[in-house]
């Protein structure tokens, strides 16, 4: 009789005030008492003299403000969410600028995404674009994201990363402007007095997980350069000739999401989802997208062992919407779950569950994921530990 070894996962940190764990998408470090940095960088919004920030994004706006009204204002990415409609709400009813509103539509939009588009074209002065590459290389694209970086969405990154500077680029609009700076608000990748603006490094590195267009064209797929025409960022003598210049409006006016909800459902009605979502307990984020939610955010699982519900669970306790214990409970009960659009996607991608699942697990992090005696994925579980 043969006794089985006890295989253990990897041991992992967790932030001692949210429920961040050491390795995540989005990288952050621990100080001495063990609070990550995203929490740190959050209660910066607590300094900061906002009243100052505002005087110097008037100026800054000013600067770039179309002065005989021959050009737009500025431009700004768009998917319909809640904080799409704050940017707007600041840049086009408190300032009244012109702005041309750019939509990366990913062939996967959902009724209520499509519902607050049309909200945000009803409302709010402004041109919109909205545009969606050839729904064949979309199925090709999210093929070829899973298999080469686990992310069948990654094409919505360099979208949205991409279309609004080759729009202001191709319109000679110098400023495009976008919400938060994400690794810095959920990481605390850069601090709120650095004032960090938009880079293609950002955008490449970071956003796009360090992949351009060209890394995909060729392979299985066939994929060609005419592909990617919409996902070609301006070269650095377009930017320097042009003048182009990208901000985080979240610099000047700080960035409390459960805020921007509640005014933009007052003001403009925004709609909310009409259903609970699979992988986290908010019907507020990210609900644009079919997938968003669903495979997106399991394939994050898969990697780091952590999904949305983490997410939502450390921006709440940080805001003292809930305590640690409650963030706690929700990633217990929705990190791991399977989410049920993933037939939908199999079947737009013509893909069998065994292969989606062969693809997925060549991505586990081994700093988070081991297979135990019986060949079951193992990770270390905040609720293992002390909290």
């Amino acid at each position: 009789m043969t006794t089985k070894t006890k295989v253990r996962a990897p041991k992992m940190q967790y932030c001692s005030r949210c429920v961040y764990p050491g390795v995540a998408a989005t990288p952050l470090t621990f100080d001495k008492n063990g609070v990550c940095s995203g929490c740190r960088t959050h209660d910066e919004q607590k300094t900061v003299d906002w009243a100052r920030r505002r005087k110097m994004f008037d100026k800054l706006i000013d600067s770039y403000r179309s002065k005989d009204k021959s050009n737009y204002d500025c431009v700004i990415a768009v998917s319909g969410g809640k904080d799409s409609f704050w940017q707007a709400h600041i840049l086009c009813k408190e300032y009244g600028l012109k702005v041309l509103f750019v939509c990366y539509a990913e062939n996967n939009h959902t009724d209520v995404g499509m519902r607050n588009i049309q909200r945000m074209r009803d409302h709010f002065k402004g041109d919109f674009l909205h545009f969606t590459p050839e729904v064949g290389v979309l199925k090709k694209l999210n093929r070829v994201g899973m298999t080469k970086m686990g992310d069948p969405n990654w094409h919505t990154h360099i979208g949205i990363m991409t279309l609004p500077i080759i729009m202001a680029a191709k319109f000679n609009t110098k400023l495009f402007i976008y919400g938060e700076h994400g690794f810095m608000n959920l990481g605390g990748m850069h601090s709120y007095n650095d004032l960090v603006e938009f880079t293609k490094k950002y955008r490449t590195e970071h956003m796009c997980r360090g992949y351009d267009w060209f890394d995909f064209v060729g392979g299985e797929e066939g994929l060609t350069e005419q592909d990617f025409l919409w996902a070609k960022y301006p070269t650095d003598e377009e930017i320097e000739r042009l003048g182009l210049r990208g901000i985080f409006i979240s610099n000047y006016f700080g960035w409390h999401q459960l805020d921007h909800l509640q005014k933009m459902v007052d003001l403009y009605d925004f709609e909310l989802y009409d259903k609970p979502f699979d992988r986290t307990y908010r019907m507020d984020s990210n609900i644009n997208d079919i997938h968003d939610n669903g495979i997106h955010d399991y394939m994050k699982f898969i990697k780091f062992g952590y999904g949305r519900a983490t997410d939502h669970a450390c921006r709440d306790i940080r805001n003292s919407i809930i305590t640690r214990e409650q963030g706690v409970e929700y990633v217990r009960k929705f990190d791991h779950v399977v989410p049920g659009d993933i037939p939908r996607w199999l079947e737009y991608t013509g893909w069998t569950r065994e292969q989606f699942n062969k693809e997925a697990d060549r991505f586990r992090d081994p700093r988070v994921w081991v297979k135990d005696e019986d060949g079951q994925w193992k990770k270390d579980n905040i609720w293992g530990q002390n909290s």
